[in-house]
């Protein structure tokens, strides 16, 4: 765990090391701070210039609407992100692939895996720390291990970040009055590793904004020239739908908006008035056609709806109140914002039995998609994205090529100058937020499992409506979406659909596309690792070799100078390359310290291998693939291991080793089916 591992520091030793030519990635000038917010069932209808101010243009009675005016403003000064997807369709999942920088095929937090610890490794906090960065989390986490207080083996203070507020436990955040809650009822705040008294009448949207805005103003007051990095992790609108005690505070920023107090019963400056009870003057006397018949008269909307509504505007003030406080402190040209939601809408509501039952209907919140939270139709994943930095990205911007949310570490490690871990399967998106250089296609790529079906809503197709989930999968390559429900074997076929032409997915473009069909079945498997604690009917799955024409015996070795404290994803020019024998130290040129072999491995016969390396205490890591098979970047005690069903013949490899001293050694080791391991040998590789 991050108390007990951390990376050591290099050692670079004059006996065999030339000078670097490239000793560090370029910091840039002056690192922007960032903010990453992160809204919780937040769907991609839900705000107004992704679909609401679309509704509300149609002047439908029978549709009602809800404005987004401060997420729109956003929008308008920075970029939207129409085809942005999350990297699962329910929180837990979905926050451990954005920290970790991982899809769920190499994540350790899986389907509904709540308060299980996030994993052993490198996360978003623990990156931009490194890079010098002062790092906060705010909000609900869910993601700190079954043990209690200070042994949560993965508590926000334990994987990179400096300080911490909010809900630690999953349960904690279904509800938004830690002291008065009519869900649960009272439950636990926690700063750092003690648990917060004295918060009656704080509801935690509020809660969680005037914390993150004190840090913000003592930072900037204290350490004005060190950037920060701000992991807000909102618990609204998600569940229990319970309004504020009052209007929002006029102005915003840094003398008005929410403010935090910090006095026992009086903690923020809304810490009064009546519990559960500010409904906005926009929807206390709102009404809707709901016979769709102008004949007859117009009926209240739902005390449901305008609870939604309310918890929805809250959130827009509240993002408001950030962006205005940016300003006031003149740091908002140089802070680069992301604004996000965790998965799609969903129906669940948590509210006493006198209340309507919550649907994602009323409003629309899947906006033209089918799916809500718990699917991985465009409705479950889509989620409507907002970035906001105008030292580099110009506003009124439109970035309509897909990208999926385990891109952020990535994407804020290349803002920051720093390098990002070999294990991320994440890439920058800078190139399309700033509309410099040139974009990596993102690797977008979710599974899931869930019991229940789909919601039989009228507005969703009649083939999806009550369709049964199970093992579920969705990958991405262009316009065309592949996704699979009730997965029973990896022989079943994906359904193909064109989302640019089709959001709604309604056209099966299968038939047509069957070399497609056969690409996303393979890529598929080879995106993923087994976990024997989320079962896949295709973990057992053979990956397909890969046909390779005239290979040659050997791998091909270069050698990098990098200035990193892990093993980084590599975009740099390689000091030396040659042709070698194996994944072996003794051939290696003397120059750099980082080595990397690529080239195949040749699989004699089919099925299970376990892989396993001896590195002595050097970072290291391998890849097959793209599958992450050993990982030992991070815990440089461990002994990396890791188990792959391969086809039998050629399959790309890249091993990554740290040489961390002179006498730097490398062995690798496989064991086929459950036989005993042994060195794989120099016949085995090729280039």
């Amino acid at each position: 765990m991050y108390a007990k591992a951390k990376p050591k520091a290099l050692l670079l030793f004059s006996l065999f090391i030339s000078l670097w030519s490239s000793p560090a990635k370029a910091q840039s000038a002056k690192s922007p701070n960032i903010i990453f917010v992160l809204v919780d069932d937040l769907g991609y209808g839900d705000i107004g210039v992704f679909f609401q101010n679309e509704r509300k243009s149609r002047n439908d009675r029978s549709e009602p609407w809800i404005m987004t005016p401060q997420l729109d403003k956003m929008a308008h000064g920075g970029a939207m992100l129409t085809d942005h997807y999350t990297a699962a369709p329910v929180c837990a999942p979905s926050r451990a692939s954005i920290l970790m920088g991982v899809n769920q095929g190499h994540a350790h937090v899986r389907d509904n895996q709540f308060d299980k610890e996030i994993g052993d490794n490198y996360t978003m906090g623990a990156v931009l720390k490194a890079a010098g960065y002062k790092t906060i989390a705010v909000g609900k986490w869910g993601l700190q291990g079954e043990e209690e207080g200070p042994d949560w083996p993965t508590h926000p203070l334990k994987v990179g970040f400096d300080e911490y507020f909010g809900y630690i436990r999953h349960r904690d955040g279904h509800e938004h009055y830690p002291v008065e809650g009519i869900y649960r009822g009272s439950t636990e705040v926690y700063h750092d590793y003690e648990t917060v008294e004295g918060l009656d009448k704080c509801y935690t949207g509020d809660l969680f904004t005037a914390k993150a805005k004190d840090y913000i103003i003592k930072h900037r007051d204290k350490s004005p020239n060190q950037p920060f990095f701000m992991y807000l992790a909102y618990d609204t609108p998600h569940a229990v739908l319970e309004l504020p005690t009052q209007e929002y505070p006029a102005g915003g920023g840094l003398n008005g908006g929410i403010q935090w107090l910090g006095k026992a019963g009086e903690m923020i400056n809304t810490a009064s008035g009546e519990v559960d009870s500010y409904v906005y003057p926009e929807f206390r006397h709102a009404s809707y056609d709901h016979d769709r018949n102008s004949a007859t008269p117009e009926v209240p909307w739902p005390d449901t709806y305008k609870r939604y509504a309310s918890v929805n505007r809250r959130i827009d003030d509240q993002v408001g109140d950030l962006m205005k406080l940016l300003e006031d402190l003149d740091i908002d040209d140089n802070t680069l914002v992301v604004f996000t939601s965790d998965n799609g809408p969903s129906r669940e509501s948590y509210l006493p039995k006198e209340f309507a039952p919550y649907t994602p209907e009323f409003f629309n919140n899947f906006a033209h998609f089918d799916g809500i939270k718990r699917d991985v139709y465009e409705g479950g994943l889509r989620t409507a994205t907002i970035v906001h930095w105008p030292a580099r990205i110009k506003g009124g911007t439109v970035i309509s090529s897909p990208s999926i949310s385990y891109d952020w570490m990535a994407t804020f490690a290349d803002a920051a100058g720093a390098f990002v871990p070999v294990r991320t399967d994440g890439v920058s998106l800078l190139p399309s937020l700033t509309g410099t250089g040139n974009q990596e296609p993102s690797s977008i790529y979710v599974e899931y499992a869930q019991g229940g079906s789909i919601p039989n809503y009228a507005e969703f197709l009649e083939a999806h409506q009550g369709r049964k989930r199970g093992q579920m999968q969705m990958i991405r390559q262009g316009d065309m979406v592949g996704v699979r429900y009730d997965i029973q074997g990896q022989d079943d076929d994906f359904e193909i659909y064109d989302v640019t032409k089709d959001p709604q997915q309604g056209v099966d473009l299968s038939d047509q596309r069957p070399a497609l069909q056969a690409g996303f079945k393979t890529a598929a498997l080879r995106h993923r690792i087994s976990d024997p604690a989320a079962p896949r009917p295709y973990d057992e799955s053979l990956v397909p070799s890969i046909e390779v024409g005239n290979p040659q015996e050997g791998l091909t070795v270069k050698t990098y100078a990098i200035n990193s404290s892990w093993i980084p994803k590599l975009h740099e020019q390689p000091l030396t390359q040659k042709a070698v024998k194996s994944p072996s130290f003794r051939e290696v040129p003397n120059r750099g310290n980082l080595v990397v072999w690529q080239g195949y491995v040749d699989v004699p016969t089919a099925g299970k291998y376990t892989f396993s390396a001896d590195r002595g205490t050097s970072h290291f890591f391998m890849r097959i693939h793209d599958i992450g098979v050993l990982d030992g970047n991070f815990d440089l005690n461990s002994i990396p291991k890791g188990t792959v069903y391969l086809a039998k013949g050629m399959h790309p490899v890249k091993i990554y080793c740290m040489r961390q001293s002179e006498d730097a050694s490398l062995k690798l080791f496989w064991a086929y089916g459950e036989d005993e391991k042994n060195e794989i040998p120099a016949k085995a590789w090729y280039r």
